[in-house]
């Protein structure tokens, strides 16, 4: 029962310190502050978690996680090269291409675009493309005729439709690259697709044997093959292994290069939000310090009973750390369950918001989704939480301290 006394007396001055008003204002303010931090933080790592997760399953799933590309001449044992693949353990699957660009005619000017030739009994074991196209579309790249699908913001660009015709400028390689030699190949628009992001911009699909028609490559052969691998960070390592495994030149090439620029900024902004809130979460837990200070002076002479009824000075202690470590758990607790149940709705808060203000808060054509994701991971409550009950607890200890150090004498001899 003797080492419960300063938990309850600590307890008695908590409640007593909560109908004092300043100090209990103060005291609220602290204990609001850190709830603020710890729930808009809780809430933006789920932001940053859920835009790392449609990168890595929307974008990456269309983009090739690495790729083989030939330089000089055609891959005409591209074969060879994904039955090498099939031995490393990291890859999942691969799949041969060919890539063409150009130039196609909008309103006001030219759009340049890549013209991708796939496969799709091999396309669909690496790419996920055929999850934002309706069926008919993607089985429309199995046939060996001039069909062409483009993105859906490309498509608005050119002012195009389903069904019309798409020129598309070349030049002519056995000539001089100049423009009087380019030569003009005619698609017919089979259907779009709906990925978001530039890529919807820049990259169109057609048949695989059409384009190697066009560009009189020998049977059987590609420009390209494309990788899927396990972990999507390794595969700037697993690309280059397999490049340098093959006796053939070849230009070697990885998602890093062309989207890591978006997981960079992620990254960086993950980091700029985490240090910022940590500060917010920080200032709210000096608050504490105010409180407690105020609380020793209002309470000394009553400390100063304590000590002469026999209260060791850690005990006195304990009484203060015990006051300022109710706050940051009232705040952190409070702040949690606010946060959780913000970021497990983020999405459908973000999408009413959009219908009720009229606003898009995100553009798929210039971010690579339209809508706010989530992913709530427990390990991010509990690093937060810990976070704030530390920082807590750490302001406490100056006060409480300080409280050690009254003269019981003269706090009795000033009452």
């Amino acid at each position: 029962m003797k080492s419960l006394l300063p938990l309850t007396i600590g307890w008695r001055f908590y409640r007593a310190r909560q109908s004092n008003g300043f100090i209990g204002f103060i005291s609220f303010a602290s204990t609001a502050g850190i709830a603020l931090g710890v729930a808009v933080l809780i809430l933006v790592l789920s932001a940053m978690n859920g835009f790392e997760r449609e990168l890595e399953q929307r974008l990456l799933g269309v983009v090739s996680h690495g790729e083989l590309l030939s330089v000089n001449e055609p891959l005409h044992d591209w074969q060879a090269i994904a039955e090498t693949a099939t031995h490393m353990p990291d890859i999942v699957a691969t799949a041969p291409f060919i890539r063409m660009q150009g130039l196609v005619q909008k309103p006001g000017g030219f759009q340049g675009i890549v013209l991708n030739g796939i496969e799709p009994k091999y396309e669909q074991s690496v790419s996920t493309l055929a999850e934002f196209m309706p069926e008919e579309t993607w089985n429309t790249l199995s046939v060996a005729e001039n069909n062409i699908v483009l993105g859906r913001s490309l498509l608005d660009k050119l002012g195009l439709d389903i069904g019309d015709t798409l020129s598309m400028y070349t030049p002519d390689m056995s000539q001089s690259n100049t423009l009087s030699a380019a030569k003009s190949h005619r698609f017919i628009v089979a259907g779009v697709y709906d990925v978001g992001g530039e890529i919807e911009s820049t990259q169109a699909y057609v048949s695989m044997a059409y384009l190697a028609n066009i560009l009189k490559l020998p049977a059987n052969s590609a420009t390209g093959l494309r990788i899927t691998v396990n972990n999507v960070f390794s595969a700037p390592r697993i690309t280059r292994d397999l490049g340098y495994a093959q006796s053939q030149y070849l230009h070697l090439n990885n998602w890093t290069r062309s989207q890591g620029h978006l997981y960079q900024d992620i990254q960086l902004v993950r980091m700029v939000m985490y240090l910022v809130l940590a500060l917010v979460i920080a200032v709210a837990c000096f608050n504490i310090v105010s409180t407690l200070v105020m609380a020793v002076r209002d309470k000394s002479s009553e400390i100063a009973i304590l000590m002469t009824m026999g209260l060791k000075r850690p005990a006195i202690m304990s009484i203060f750390i015990m006051q300022g470590g109710v706050n940051g758990f009232l705040g952190c607790t409070i702040g949690a369950v606010i946060g959780v149940l913000l970021a497990t709705n983020l999405s459908a808060i973000a999408s009413a918001i959009e219908q009720t203000l009229g606003i898009q808060l995100l553009a798929s054509d210039i971010y690579f989704i339209d809508f706010l994701p989530s992913q709530l991971q427990q390990q991010d409550v509990i690093v937060v939480v810990a976070m704030g009950l530390v920082m807590s607890l750490l302001a406490t200890i100056y006060p409480a301290y300080k409280a050690t150090k009254i003269a019981p004498a003269t706090a009795l001899a000033g009452r």
